[in-house]
Formats: C-alpha cells, sequence, structure tokens
C-alpha cells in the first residue's frame, strides 16, 4: 500500500474500502455502489489481503444467495415459501392503501406487493414512501385462503445505510492529513486515481459532490459525454436520486394536489436531472416556473398551500459543440431544452462545471486505493448540511458591491461546500481560503455571463473582490482567457467583416510555426498560466526564442519515466521545426538518475537510443547526469542570450488519453497543468558557457 493508504487504514479503521474491490463483486448485480460497499465495509475494511479475498467470497456468496435476479424471482419465491422465511436484497417501495388504512410494500425484483408495513418502519424510514429503497429484508410466507389477504409478510426491513456515525471521530481523524492527502483521499473515496488529476480537476470532481452536504443547491454541468457526469448522482449516496429529465411531472416532484402527497424533493438530499440537455425536448412549462420559484426560494407551492424543502438541484446533459464554436455561434447553455434556455431559470443556478475540462473516463483512472465506505461519507455529508461556512472568507476578503445578491448567495454557497468537503473544522489559511473563493467566483460567473449573452437587460457585473491589503483581484474563466475573442461577443452582434478578415489572419499564422515565430516579439517577462488551460505548446512557449540558437541547455531532474522523456523529445521536435536545414544545433540535458533500479537502466537506454537518433536530423545531444539534490531550477538556456526559467520543467501537461488520441500527437489538444514561466534576457552568448 501506498503511505496515504497506510495514514487512511490507521485514521478511518472499518469505514474504508479499497476502490477495487466493488468490480470483483459485483459480476451480473445490478446493484448501487454503495449497495456493494456496505457489504464490503461489513467484511473487507482491513488492509489483510488473505481477510480481504475471504470477505470478498463472503460477499460474492451473500449476493449470489440473497440478491434478487429479475429472471430468478420465481425461484427465491419458492424458496421463501418452502422456507417459510428468507433474506432478500431488493429495492423496496412502500405505498399507502387508504381504503383498508394500512401500507403495504412492494419488491421490485421479487415481483411481490401488498406486503404489509407497520407504521413504526414508515416512520423511521419515510423514503420507502417514495421512489424506493434498498434493503436487506426478512420474508416470511404464511398461506390464507382469505383473498384479500397476502401471504407475504415482512418480518423485518434494513435499509443499507450506516446506523450511526460518530462526527467528532470524523473531524479529529482529518487532523491527521494535509490538504493535499485530504483531497486525494476524497478522490480515491469517488473512485478515481488522484495521480492522474490535477488540482483543478480535483476540485470539479469535488464540486459534484456539494449538493449532498449543502442544502438547496442549484448545479449544472453541460460536457462531452463519458466523462462520468451522472455517475455520483445514481450510485454514489442513498441520500441522492438520479432521473431522466423528461421523466418527471411536478406532481412527481414537488406535490400531489390530489393526494396531499410530497414530492421528491421533499425526501431526497438530492435530486439530479440526466440527459438534461437537448433542444428537441418538450418540458411542460408550469414545472419550469414551480422549478424556479423552489430554486430561489426554497419553497414552492400548487394553489393549495405553500411547503417548503431541501433538495439540492442538478442538471446534467452532453453538449454536442466545441467551446469555441458555442461561444462563436450561442452560447454555454445553448444545448438546453427551450423552455428551461430562460435567464430567469438561469440565474438561479449557482454553479457551471465545465465539462469540457473534465477527462473521459478511462480504465486506468479508477483507484486501486482506498477510500470511504461510500455509505459513511454520504452520512458524513448529510450531518454536514447543517453546517454554514458561508462566511469563512470574510475575514480575509471582501468582494465587490457590484455583486447582486444572487450571485453572492451562488459564490457563498460553493464556497461553502468547498470548506465542508476540504476543510470540515471551518479552519484554513488564508491562502486555502483564497483558492476555494476564486474557484467559486469563477464558477458562478460562467454562468452570469452567459446570462448576459443571453439577455441584454441583465448588468454587466465585474467578478473582482479585494483582500486586506486594499488590492482587487479580477477572477475570469479559464475559457475567458483561452478564448477572449469570443468570449465577449454578444449573440447579437453576430459576425463581422472585420472578425472574417481577423480568423483568415489567425488561421494562417497557427497554420505557419516558422511565420509565427518571426512574427512574435521577444520579450523578458513573467507568464502564469493556469491549470485546465488547453492551446498550449512548446512551440508557442518556446519556438520563437529557440530561433537562431546553436547551443542550448535544458536543465531537468525528471527525465526519467516514459511521459517524461516524451516531453523531453518533443522539446526536440520544437527545435528541430526553427533550426535550417543546413544547420547543426548542440544539445545538452542536465538531468538526474532514477532513484529505483530498474527505471533507471530504462532512462538511460532511452535517451542514450535519443542521442543517436537526434545525430541524423542535425541536433548534437549530450545527456549528463548530477546527484539528486544538486539541481533546484529548471531552466532553458540559449546562446542567443536568453534564458527561459520553468518552474515545472518540461513537465506541464495533464495526463490525457491513450495513443489514439489527438491529444498524443498535438500539444495544443492537451490540459495544461498550473505552471509559471519567465523569460530572462541574458548577456552570455559564448558556447563554453552553456555546454560545459
Amino acid at each position: 500500500m501506498s503511505q496515504l493508504d497506510n495514514k487512511i487504514n490507521e485514521s478511518f479503521a472499518g469505514l474504508v474500502v479499497r476502490k477495487d474491490l466493488v468490480k470483483k463483486v459485483k459480476g451480473n448485480a445490478i446493484v448501487p455502489t454503495y449497495v456493494l460497499e456496505y457489504l464490503l465495509g461489513q467484511y473487507c475494511a482491513t488492509d489483510d489481503d488473505v481477510t480481504i479475498e475471504t470477505g470478498i467470497e463472503t460477499v460474492k456468496e451473500i449476493l449470489r444467495k440473497h440478491y434478487v435476479h429479475r429472471n430468478e424471482a420465481g425461484l427465491v419465491r419458492s424458496n421463501i415459501k418452502e422456507k417459510g422465511r428468507y433474506k432478500v436484497i431488493d429495492k423496496v417501495s412502500v405505498s399507502l392503501n387508504d381504503k383498508n388504512d394500512v401500507y403495504e410494500a412492494q419488491f421490485s425484483n421479487l415481483g411481490i406487493n401488498k406486503v404489509l408495513v407497520d407504521s413504526n418502519t414508515i416512520k423511521q424510514h419515510p423514503k420507502l414512501l417514495v421512489s424506493g429503497v434498498w434493503c436487506i429484508a426478512d420474508v416470511e410466507y404464511e398461506f390464507t385462503e382469505d383473498r384479500n389477504v397476502s401471504p407475504w409478510i415482512l418480518e423485518s426491513l434494513k435499509p443499507i445505510q450506516l446506523s450511526r456515525f460518530e462526527f467528532d471521530s470524523y473531524l479529529s481523524a482529518r487532523e491527521q492529513f494535509n490538504t493535499e492527502e485530504w483531497i486525494d483521499l476524497l478522490i480515491q473515496s469517488i473512485g478515481f486515481d488522484p495521480e492522474l488529476f490535477g488540482k483543478r480537476n480535483k476540485l470539479q470532481q469535488l464540486i459534484r459532490l456539494i449538493p449532498f452536504c449543502e442544502r438547496n443547491y442549484n448545479l449544472i454541468e453541460l460536457g462531452p459525454k463519458g466523462t462520468g457526469k451522472s455517475h455520483i448522482y445514481s450510485e454514489f449516496s442513498p441520500h441522492g436520486i438520479l432521473i431522466s429529465g423528461g421523466e418527471v411531472t411536478v406532481p412527481k416532484l414537488f406535490v400531489n394536489n390530489s393526494s396531499g402527497k410530497i414530492g421528491l424533493v421533499g425526501y431526497w438530499d438530492c435530486v439530479a436531472f440526466d440527459e438534461f440537455a437537448g433542444k428537441e425536448k418538450r418540458v411542460d412549462k408550469s414545472l419550469v416556473d414551480i422549478m424556479k420559484n423552489y430554486m430561489a426560494n426554497k419553497s414552492f407551492s400548487r394553489g393549495v398551500e405553500t411547503l417548503g424543502a431541501e433538495a439540492s438541484m442538478v442538471f446534467v446533459g452532453n453538449t454536442q459543440r466545441t467551446v469555441p464554436y458555442m461561444l462563436k455561434h450561442s452560447d454555454l447553455f445553448s444545448e438546453l431544452p427551450p423552455s428551461f434556455y430562460d435567464s430567469a431559470f438561469l440565474d438561479r443556478i449557482h454553479f457551471y462545471i465545465p465539462g469540457w475540462e473534465v477527462d473521459i473516463i478511462r480504465s486506468e483512472m479508477f483507484s486501486l486505493g482506498y477510500g470511504f465506505v461510500v455509505d459513511y461519507l454520504a452520512e458524513i455529508l448529510r450531518s454536514l448540511r447543517s453546517h454554514d461556512y458561508s462566511d469563512r472568507y470574510q475575514q480575509y476578503f471582501t468582494l465587490s458591491p457590484s455583486i447582486s445578491t444572487r450571485d453572492r448567495d451562488g459564490i457563498n454557497k460553493t464556497f461553502s461546500g468547498l470548506m465542508k468537503l476540504i476543510y470540515p473544522n471551518g479552519e484554513a489559511s488564508k491562502e486555502e481560503i483564497e483558492t476555494l473563493l476564486q474557484f467559486a467566483m469563477e464558477g458562478r460567473k460562467r454562468v452570469k455571463d452567459q446570462i448576459m449573452r443571453i439577455d441584454s437587460t441583465y448588468s454587466e457585473v465585474e467578478f473582482i473582490y479585494e483582500n486586506e491589503s486594499g488590492e482587487t483581484i479580477q477572477v475570469r474563466t479559464l475559457e475567458e482567457e483561452e478564448y477572449p475573442r469570443y468570449y465577449h461577443r454578444s449573440i447579437s452582434e453576430g459576425e463581422s467583416e472585420q472578425d472574417s478578415i481577423v480568423e483568415q489572419k489567425m488561421q494562417q499564422s497557427n497554420s505557419s510555426s516558422a511565420n509565427a515565430y518571426q512574427e512574435k516579439p521577444l520579450l523578458p517577462g513573467h507568464e502564469i498560466f493556469k491549470e485546465g488551460r488547453r492551446g498550449i505548446s512548446y512551440d508557442n512557449l518556446f519556438g520563437p526564442y529557440l530561433k537562431g540558437a546553436s547551443n542550448i541547455r535544458v536543465i531537468d531532474p525528471y527525465i526519467r519515466k516514459f511521459h517524461q522523456i516524451k516531453n523531453f523529445v518533443e522539446l526536440l521536435e520544437t527545435i528541430i521545426k526553427v533550426k535550417r536545414l543546413d544547420e547543426e544545433v548542440n544539445v545538452q540535458l542536465i538531468t538526474v538518475e532514477d532513484n529505483i533500479p530498474e527505471v533507471a537502466e530504462n532512462q538511460k537506454k532511452e535517451l542514450d537510443q535519443l542521442e543517436g537518433q537526434a545525430s541524423k536530423v542535425g541536433i548534437n545531444l549530450t545527456v549528463d547526469y548530477l546527484e539528486e539534490g544538486k539541481i533546484h531550477a529548471r531552466s532553458i538556456s540559449i546562446d542567443t542570450g536568453w534564458k527561459i526559467s520553468l518552474d515545472r520543467g518540461l513537465d506541464i501537461f495533464q495526463s490525457y488519453g491513450g495513443h489514439l488520441s489527438f491529444a498524443d500527437r498535438l500539444q495544443e489538444m492537451r490540459a495544461c497543468k498550473g505552471f509559471d514561466i519567465t523569460y530572462i534576457q541574458t548577456d552570455f552568448k559564448n558556447s563554453s558557457e552553456l555546454i560545459e
């Protein structure tokens, strides 16, 4: 196990499980993840391999004997009849038979109904009355000649969720982890390997959890298919429900006037709408109107009485177009159904997750480490709903007075949710708080900026905050930095003739790297690149400064593993692009030998091969190794009088898809890590100062 996994097991003994075990036990049982992890938590909450294997077999046996497959329901019913009593795992829902004044249960897979349920069970578990709950139940069979009496008897019922937990112990254990470790624990609990995610990507994953720990939180995520948008809401918590966007009605969601029965928002902490996007979808306008009132005021009315509820609302859907296309021709809400493409409805949304920044799920992204048993974390998040951390930034930062009340609500609720997830005791440093505040502001700004494109009656807002020193900081969205030409254009402006000319020039410039190098002025300075940004490449970062060089020295201690060596190869490709065919360039790489013998052997082998390959294309490559700790700063020095200082070295890109992805060959398609770069003009031009 990793050091983090050891710490997780020590701090949360019996409350964590290895996340890859779910796949091993699931088989063909169509049950939510929290059901499987509940069972795994009972038998596999350990780091002992033998015990884990025994526990897996026990869980498999339980599922084999007691989970009801629909196609085997007849056999299970027969077992209950013959044995008189049998334990089953099934989804149970309950309805009131007002004619007989009794509660009756229906077992989804078992296919039985009119099973009597006592009132105390309903009082303890009211969600049985809405959409059903997965349970472990003891069912009895007792035949009677009275046709009005069901032979099925519910002897006992236990919802698959924790019976109790200690919140203070949770807070105490949290103190054993630093911020990075704790975020990684949460990411592993979701089921992903944190090593393959940048900090911004991790925060985007955590935003998906806020509806479970923040009351009346309104969230939307639109993006490409396959990014796991709906997974958390369908399988992560027994307190959330995922419904198809086209399958909900006003009575089902809010209240049935004829029966007085409250709908989903009264029983669930989070109601998520799957497949929410789609221009062709038709939605009842009365549903949209009542949703607008509920999302703004936490209450709803259908003419009888006004009721309140705490359920958060989540909307997830797929986009069909790229971000620059949407910004140029419409807006980032353009995929929504006409009834929801309404500025008043969209203004109720607190945060917009940019789904195009979230990686498409690949098999290697799933975690093999330990994370919370999902049901335990779900109960923790539910208990955090009664806390409010929305004011914790105010001791350090002040929002601009121009930010409206509704914008503030969105920012505050997102900030509070992130604080609950990452700093559940409510304490964080000024720098940590500022990171969360900026992220919360960006998500609400994405909503507001698009609304202003749709509806010109909305006033322009500057998302600015002020620190203790009186310095003002402006928050911008990532797509605003990537596509400034399209971002601030309203839909009504269209595309002018001048725009077309500029567009053609930009395309011509991008298609000819040599011209781009010639046109870009070489200036000293410092640049900061936000994590997740695309459109970055070695060509546009280094190309202009490498043009005309005869001697280049690259200092980077982390040219060791395959992807790091590939980064260096791609830098050499940039050098090849900018040099003339009749020129030769001396390149010296100064790095560090890896401390793992197998990796070091492969590192030397591949770099030796690269030296030979480089000589064929006019690059005289030499590789020198220094001892670990001897290199402190990473840089590229060039005998044209420039030095480029890199805080991350060449490792500026996040993990991306395999060899068949476009990002494998086009750096501009990759999302970058957050990094700084400094261009320094120097007075040395002698090759001996570079190649030593």
